[in-house]
């Protein structure tokens, strides 16, 4: 069976950031859509999947699109 979410932890491990900046990512409003369920946090697959998709560049001179936009379209 696959799994279809991840945890802050799992996130973090999986972009090499610190559980912190995911946190501070959602105060402002940054990164993937995530859920808050019994005070825990989760993110699903494919939400990770597009909001990676979403930040994807070709060229340093492009302005990052999800951080423009104030984190998600």
């Amino acid at each position: 069976m696959r799994k279809n979410s991840l945890s802050q932890i799992e996130l973090a491990q999986r972009w090499s950031v610190s559980q912190r900046t995911l946190e501070r990512w959602r105060s402002v409003g940054w990164g993937p859509t995530f859920h808050k369920m019994g005070g825990r946090v989760i993110y699903m697959i494919k939400d990770v999947e597009a909001y990676e998709a979403q930040t994807a560049m070709r060229s340093t001179s492009e302005p990052c699109q999800s951080m423009a936009a104030g984190g998600q379209s």
